[in-house]
């Protein structure tokens, strides 16, 4: 790559307020020396003890969803494989026998299975695609009605229902090695362009306290549904299945409790197929899942500014270990940016992302308020990354507020990654800091710009390595006149 290819990169990704020389600022930052490991005295109480437990802990208290035994297969009910017959009847069918024994086991033969609408959870429901089980949704909007109460970017809403819903449940299974495939690109990422109207019409009514009752979408609006969203749900498993082609955001719990997500593949190859949302949830496990998608793997969410605050719940006590980021175009690992119920106790180990934008991304703006505490991550690995670590209040979609986010207490160890644009960019707020942040083993190989730092207090490094040297605030407030490359 040239220089001025990595510029113009730098020019896209980076679109964070990029400052002059003399606007580079570090407040109270402070160097431990590399040599010394040791950080049982740290001023940092987050830190006191072995944060690591606390997330053995969680995992350990997870309760997973109790099913009955018995099994209803959509067969029995008139389910016929092929694209010309939908199935859909057949299933809702076979739910409805299942609430009527209190509970139970959807079967999905193997096969090719077509559902023109969305299936509807009840409590202690599994939905299991066998091996070799493929559900194809149909297009059109009209199939995902009538509308349902969901969450969309963040504000709480009536809209078109996720293809996999489930609202006010518990004990529900979605598991398998089958397949769910949301024919998403053809069929409604054409609605992105026409959504801009609903969707800045939504967040006016998040902002001006719009009862929910009157914020109605779906029929002749464009706001895409999301794939899976399990809303005010507990004890829920996603387990083994593989979801292709989303319409929009992809595994989306909202306002859930106790949930495992494991050991499921995604693939979904355009913008907004986050991979797993986790929107104002608690005591989650996120392990052994692959994202190949064109955004974000994982993005942990709060919802949007003042009908979060007026929900007032946050994600918290979220498990994330052993995952794969295999897309190139978003964030591997994001909190943000629709987060401001806050998002607390977060543990991101042993994530591989190979190939990315943004590698470990804390975002917001300064209409967001709540806060970002607790968060641990370690042994992270990537090839290639636009931006290594990366903090902004300045993220896209500023309406002109003024609630900056709180980014507080967060330890990152053993992040590696060969090559960069750019290593560190921690910009925080001059009336809200970034606050207690600990960079401990932390290699980058090769960053055109090694940091970008401004309004930062009590910024802990130990063993930093940017470009073969041991970097320390002190070097980041030297080198700022470099920081910014001429263009």
């Amino acid at each position: 790559m040239t220089n001025e290819s990595r510029r113009q990169l730098i020019k896209k990704s980076l679109a964070l307020g990029a400052m002059s020389a003399s606007s580079i600022s570090i407040m109270g930052c402070s160097h431990t020396d590399s040599t010394n490991s040791n950080y049982a005295t740290s001023s940092l109480s987050f830190r006191d003890g072995d944060p690591w437990a606390k997330a053995t802990q969680i995992v350990k208290n997870i309760k997973l969803p109790k099913i009955p035994s018995v099994s209803f297969n959509i067969t029995d009910y008139g389910a016929r494989k092929g694209k010309s017959f939908d199935s859909l009847p057949a299933i809702r069918l076979a739910i409805k026998s299942l609430a009527k024994a209190g509970g139970g086991k959807i079967i999905v033969p193997t096969g090719l299975w077509r559902v023109d609408g969305p299936i509807h959870f009840v409590s202690n429901m599994e939905l299991h695609l066998e091996k070799g089980a493929h559900l194809l949704f149909s297009g059109g909007g009209e199939h995902y009605l009538p509308v349902v109460k969901t969450r969309w970017e963040g504000t709480e809403c009536y809209n078109y229902s996720p293809f996999i819903y489930a609202l006010a449940c518990q004990n529900i299974s979605l598991t398998g090695r089958g397949k769910i495939d949301g024919q998403g690109e053809s069929n409604f990422l054409p609605w992105r362009p026409k959504q801009k109207q609903d969707q800045n019409k939504l967040r006016d009514m998040g902002r001006d306290g719009v009862p929910l009752e009157d914020r109605v979408f779906g029929n002749g609006h464009f706001l895409r549904p999301q794939f899976v969203q399990f809303f005010e749900c507990k004890h829920v498993l996603v387990e083994d299945i593989e979801i292709n082609d989303s319409p929009f955001w992809c595994v989306h719990p909202v306002y859930c409790d106790q949930v495992v997500v494991r050991n499921i593949k995604i693939t979904s190859k355009h913008i907004n197929s986050d991979g797993i949302d986790p929107d104002s949830s608690s005591n989650m496990l996120i392990e052994g899942c692959q994202f190949n998608v064109d955004d974000d793997g994982i993005a942990i969410k709060a919802g949007r500014d003042q009908d979060a605050w007026r929900v007032a719940r946050k994600s918290f006590n979220i498990v994330i270990r052993d995952c794969d980021y295999t897309g190139t175009k978003g964030g591997g690992m994001a909190i943000g940016s629709e987060m401001s119920g806050g998002v607390t106790d977060v543990f991101v180990e042993n994530y591989r992302i190979p190939k990315c934008r943004h590698m470990l991304y804390f975002k917001a703006n300064n209409d967001r308020g709540g806060e970002i505490n607790r968060v641990y991550i370690r042994n992270i690995r990537s090839s290639y990354a636009e931006a290594v670590i990366i903090f902004t209040n300045d993220y896209h979609s500023y309406r002109g507020g003024n609630a900056p986010t709180n980014f507080q207490n967060i330890l990152m160890q053993d992040v590696k990654c060969d090559d960069c644009e750019v290593g560190l960019h921690i910009f925080g707020n001059p009336t809200a800091p970034v606050r207690s942040v600990i960079l401990e083993d932390i290699d980058i190989k090769h960053s055109l710009v090694p940091a970008q730092i401004k309004h930062v207090e009590n910024l802990q490094m130990s063993n930093v390595n940017i470009n073969g040297k041991v970097f320390t605030p002190e070097m980041a407030r030297a080198q700022a006149i470099k920081i910014v490359p001429k263009m």
